[in-house]
């Protein structure tokens, strides 16, 4: 207080009065506090999980996550597309664009003008298949596509098409043009190089093919434990013989089957016969060898590069 300045007696009084007054309402709070918190436990933990809920909570916010960029491959397949228009234009003439083939070829690439065949041309192409298929940049392809007409002879077409930037829409951007095919590939060298003689071995593998692809007796019956075959349905063959079975690896040739667990890939050449005729097949098998006896682990597709049984 200013020197000079003397409280008066009432603001000496009234100071100790407020104080006090100050005080009962903060015990008043606390008591209301304590009655409200028992009041809950006694409601039951239901109405405490609700009281807490209910009480204000500072929750600081988690920095929001960086978006991960996600590169996806082109959808982009034009191969169909080509094959399907360029049937339609080797089926098609300038002189009747009206033509249902001719209005779909004019429907897939609308600046493409019709082919004039003569009245003694050759016949449509039985057979119109896509080949491969080149990327010549963004949203531009070159198709190959071959025609083998009744004769046996084939004829390859470049067919220019071009996609929209997610790959499902397409267009024929030009005339096709007669190209020379695909050149023949070299194979590989075959890892089946043991020849597996007459045995155990091929009996198996006749037996088990017998039953899968004629229903002569139970394909279970020859599979290894925990594989599962369906045999071929309905029975496309009614007799399959084993002509010749090569294995990767000297196992496969042994006179008596190994031990317990002996592993083995081969490739299986038989003679299929049906009412139509005689059908030579193969089939790549693995094996396993299991209490005296072989048993099919698994049917293969496609050529194995590596050695030993998957």
């Amino acid at each position: 207080m200013p020197p000079g300045k003397q409280a008066s007696p009432g603001e000496v009084a009234a100071a100790p009065m407020a104080a006090g007054a100050r005080l009962e309402a903060m015990r008043h709070r606390v008591r209301l506090s304590r009655v409200a918190v028992w009041t809950v436990i006694a409601a039951g933990p239901i109405a405490l999980a609700v009281a807490i809920a209910s009480t204000p909570t500072t929750v600081a916010a988690a920095p929001a996550a960086k978006p991960t960029a996600v590169r996806t491959a082109s959808a982009a397949d034009p191969g169909g597309y080509a094959q399907l228009f360029l049937g339609a234009w080797l089926r098609s003439s300038a002189d009747d664009a009206m033509t249902a083939q001719a209005r779909l070829a004019q429907s897939m690439a609308p600046d493409v003008e019709l082919p004039d065949p003569a009245a003694d041309a050759q016949s449509a192409p039985g057979s119109v298949t896509a080949v491969r298929n080149a990327q010549r940049g963004a949203g531009a392809w070159s198709v190959t596509v071959a025609a083998q007409y009744a004769n046996g002879s084939v004829r390859y077409y470049a067919v220019p098409v071009a996609s929209d930037s997610t790959g499902s829409s397409f267009t024929v951007t030009g005339v096709p043009g007669v190209v020379a095919g695909p050149a023949r590939a070299e194979v590989p060298k075959s890892p089946y190089a043991v020849t597996v003689p007459e045995g155990d071995l091929p009996s198996a593998v006749g037996e088990f093919l017998s039953a899968y692809l004629t229903g002569a007796g139970e394909v279970d019956r020859y599979l290894a434990p925990g594989v599962n075959l369906t045999a071929v349905s309905p029975a496309p063959y009614t007799a399959v013989s084993v002509q010749q079975v090569s294995a990767i690896g000297e196992a496969a040739a042994a006179k008596q089957v190994p031990a317990n667990g002996t592993k083995v890939r081969v490739l299986a050449s038989v003679e299929a016969r049906d009412a139509t005729g005689r059908w030579p097949l193969a089939y790549e098998l693995a094996l396993k060898a299991r209490a005296g006896r072989w048993e099919v682990a698994a049917l293969e597709s496609g050529s194995a590069q590596d050695g030993g049984a998957r």
